[in-house]
């Protein structure tokens, strides 16, 4: 990649996009497109086609993606198919016609199997059912990765598809309604804290280990990927299995450690309490990253680390 090829950023006001585009912008990439939802629907696909052949991007971070967490998924899984569907498709064929040197598109965890093998391999994709709560929105992620494969089988493109395991950062999703588990606990005992409480009820049963990456981590590691060379991708792009990363950490914690450490960093004092009438979802959620290692890339902000950063940017713009 050079300072002055063209990128294009799609979903740069979410959590990932933003995290890419400060990632960009620090590295000295100066040739920056981002569209707003009022600007460009994603899911127009003659609008799409006409912002491809007026821009004509060299490089595609596809990060836009109706997301939340297991409320939202179970409230909403149309819209979760539909609109990822649509916007990935829309953005991965006009990329083809476009010609883009080389598209990253963004995917989730959830893609793999319910109970599947910890930590989870690449190719583990498409072993076992998958979790039901958001079914909808980890097929869609799967088409994703089917569709970059298939592209670069057929028409030879360098389409490649990262799966970040949870991300917290700023920009995150603060709506207790629709907001994962990280954004969703800060909230809760921010505001607990503030008026006096004295408990904080988290949902499920605390016992679930998730791995927590922050967002500029997983921005790095995504440039990273963008800036090898050929050579050094031939592995993931020889079309002999899915053009499929990992991007974590290689470490987890339960659900109560979590909370308790936002308990810490929030400063609140009073006793947390856990409703096993809620939801866990699967029980634990951890990505091999050996093959990210491999190739030259390892997170480096820890978690607590992290949780004290977006907690302070929480404080700004409460």
């Amino acid at each position: 990649m050079r300072k002055t090829d063209k990128i294009y950023v799609a979903g740069h006001r979410g959590l990932v996009g933003s995290a890419i585009i400060r990632r960009l912008r620090g590295a000295g990439y100066n040739n920056i497109i981002t569209r707003t939802h009022a600007e460009l629907d994603l899911t127009d696909q003659h609008a799409v086609a006409d912002f491809f052949n007026a821009e004509d991007p060299d490089y595609v971070f596809l990060a836009a993606a109706k997301v939340g967490g297991i409320a939202a998924n179970n409230t909403y899984p149309a819209d979760f198919i539909y609109q990822n569907l649509t916007i990935q498709t829309n953005i991965i064929h006009e990329s083809w016609r476009a010609a883009v040197k080389r598209l990253l598109f963004l995917g989730s965890s959830c893609i793999y199997p319910k109970e599947c093998p910890q930590p989870m391999r690449e190719e583990y994709l498409l072993t076992g059912p998958l979790e039901p709560t958001n079914r909808p929105y980890a097929l869609a992620k799967i088409a994703g990765i089917e569709m970059c494969w298939a592209y670069n089988r057929q028409f030879g493109t360098r389409f490649m598809a990262v799966m970040p395991t949870n991300l917290y950062g700023p920009n995150d999703n603060y709506d207790l309604n629709n907001s994962h588990v990280m954004p969703a606990l800060i909230r809760k005992m921010h505001e607990a804290k503030q008026r006096g409480d004295q408990e904080v009820v988290v949902w499920g049963t605390g016992t679930p280990r998730r791995e927590f990456l922050y967002s500029d981590d997983m921005a790095a590691a995504c440039l990273y990927l963008l800036e090898q060379t050929d050579e050094k991708l031939r592995t993931l792009l020889n079309n002999e299995q899915p053009p499929l990363i990992n991007i974590g950490c290689g470490t987890d914690l339960t659900i109560r450690e979590l909370a308790e450490m936002i308990r810490d960093v929030v400063g609140f004092n009073g006793t947390l309490t856990f409703d096993p009438t809620r939801p866990d979802g699967t029980m634990q959620k951890l990505l091999d990253v050996d093959r990210l290692n491999k190739m030259g890339w390892k997170a480096t902000t820890s978690l607590r680390d992290g949780i004290v950063s977006v907690y302070e940017k929480y404080l700004q713009n409460s």
